[in-house]
């Protein structure tokens, strides 16, 4: 009766890139012939072919690697014939584990051709954890070099994941660049509006849902990006958590941020979070999504953490009003279909506090008719429709002017590296002194200009961005000038906080005190 062998033959990206012959096999197909033409020489049935395409070594959860597995302990096959032991695993504990452990207990030989691997020979086991702890370290030296390449890339601002953000597709022409996706940005900036007006996040992924409009995950799909499979059901739903995670992603307003996730280790496909200190974030990247304006006032919403109403929307003074007594923040209660503001400290202790409280219509009354005194006595709205100019093409030019600035920096740097590299050559004895004088003159008068023409456009573009601000203050001012009914986007642009009295005996009037942000 003649021995069954199962043969196993493994492919990995990097084998892809192989010019010689000497090394791992360029394809699948040429170790299964090798390795079907030395069964036959040997007069070993074959059992059957498995075959992992496009893995590593270090991948443990290779389909056809895990079949090889089961069926060894089910004792299905004699022998496990492979090209090369790193074939099999290049992982020095699976060595032990399988080839040294298990398979001499399910009474299963193991035979690699090139490097003579045969666990019938009892003489070479030495040879075959010396070609396991040499393959353990060929994983780590790739997986170091990977990682360095990975770092720089990332150092540079170029986009390196799988999957572009919500928003944004890969640059066709540019690799590493993203530009904007309009169909899926327009819903990004929707997203950004609702929230900054006082829409809590699942009321946005509950309006978003009801409209109709598929999730980041299902508009890849139809679109036919590249998409990571959804684990769970009702994956073409918006959810809270996607809402969450876009209100602060800083990749739409132009930077680039990476490695917020990193690997436990280069022996698994595990990742963990990592602190924010340690992510990659290059500013001015790609061109945004999200004005600056708008950023700002979501990151100062979601810094509040201001709950929202069962009705699914912010209240419109959370977290501005405070009780003038004890400087706590009020809190917002419901009775009789209206809604209250009170201080939380007055039912804590005797005395604690005088016990702010007001309704939120009556504040809001008592807010607008001050604006629009203020604004009706100071604001001349003609005079501001001639000083606001439109801002043309600033944000591209500023946008410009930094990536101009970052060349010159790169440039700089070179100089200096040049500097460096010329002393060391001076040192060694390659140049003269001269030689050494003449250039390094050269390249420190060089490294000098790009240091200056890197900070003449950081100056420029800082002017654009303080001139951008100023006109959008003034529009805003306008903009909210004589309003009948107050939002919470206008009670956040306008109000810093508001200082909230006790009711004055005998009357239904409440003091307050409005502190504005302008």
């Amino acid at each position: 009766m003649s021995l069954k062998a199962a043969i196993y033959c493994r492919l990995s990206e990097e084998d892809k890139n192989k010019q010689h012959e000497t090394d791992d096999s360029g394809s699948i197909q040429n170790q299964k012939s090798m390795l079907i033409q030395y069964a036959a020489k040997q007069g070993w049935e074959i059992y059957d072919l498995y075959s992992d395409d496009d893995y590593t070594g270090a991948d443990r959860q290779r389909p056809e690697f895990n079949r090889l597995l089961e069926d060894a302990q089910k004792k299905r096959f004699d022998i496990i014939l492979c090209k090369t032991q790193s074939r099999f695993t290049r992982e020095l504990e699976l060595v032990e584990k399988y080839i040294h452990g298990l398979f001499p207990v399910w009474g299963i030989r193991f035979v690699s051709i090139v490097d003579n691997a045969d666990t019938a020979n009892k003489g070479n086991k030495k040879s075959r954890q010396i070609n396991g702890l040499v393959n353990e370290w060929y994983l780590e030296d790739l997986s170091e070099n990977i990682r360095s390449v990975l770092t720089s890339r990332r150092l540079n601002g170029l986009h390196i994941g799988a999957f572009a953000p919500y928003g944004y597709k890969k640059d066709p022409v540019c690799r590493g660049h993203l530009i904007i996706d309009e169909e899926a940005a327009a819903v990004v900036r929707e997203i950004f509006s609702l929230f900054a007006q006082g829409c809590g996040k699942t009321a946005i992924a509950r309006m978003l849902n009801d409209k109709g409009i598929p999730n980041p995950t299902e508009y890849k799909r139809l679109h036919g990006m590249r998409y990571q499979q959804p684990k769970s059901k009702n994956s073409t739903l918006w959810k809270y958590y996607t809402i969450s995670a876009m209100l602060t992603n800083e990749m739409y307003i132009g930077n680039m941020v990476q490695g917020r996730y990193g690997s436990i280790s280069y022996k698994t496909k595990q990742n963990k979070p990592r602190p924010k200190s340690e992510w990659y974030i290059v500013e001015h990247t790609h061109e945004p999504v999200i004005d600056r304006q708008l950023w700002d006032r979501v990151q100062a919403l979601t810094a509040l953490k201001a709950k929202p109403f069962s009705t699914g929307t912010i209240g419109l003074f959370a977290k501005k009003a405070r009780c003038a007594c004890c400087g706590y923040t009020m809190r917002s209660s419901k009775s009789h279909g209206n809604y209250y503001l009170k201080c939380p400290n007055y039912h804590i202790a005797k005395d604690a506090c005088c016990g702010s409280f007001i309704a939120v219509n009556r504040l809001e009354q008592q807010v607008l008719n001050e604006w629009n005194k203020l604004s009706a006595k100071y604001l001349d709205l003609d005079k501001l429709a001639q000083i606001i100019a439109p801002c043309g093409n600033d944000t591209q030019k500023k946008t410009q002017l930094l990536r101009e600035s970052a060349v010159y920096e790169k440039k700089s740097a070179e100089y200096s590296k040049a500097v460096r590299d010329l002393y060391l050559d001076k040192t060694k004895g390659l140049i003269s002194e001269n030689d050494y004088f003449e250039m390094s003159k050269e390249f420190t008068a060089e490294r000098d200009r790009f240091q200056q023409l890197c900070i003449n456009t950081q100056k420029m573009a800082a002017a654009i961005e303080e001139k951008t601000a100023a006109e959008s203050n003034r529009s805003l001012i306008g903009q909210y000038a004589q309003i009948d009914h107050l939002t919470r986007e206008a009670v956040e642009i306008l109000i810093d906080h508001i200082s909230v009295g006790r009711r004055i005996p005998g009357t239904r009037d409440v003091p307050i005190e409005i502190h504005w942000n302008f």
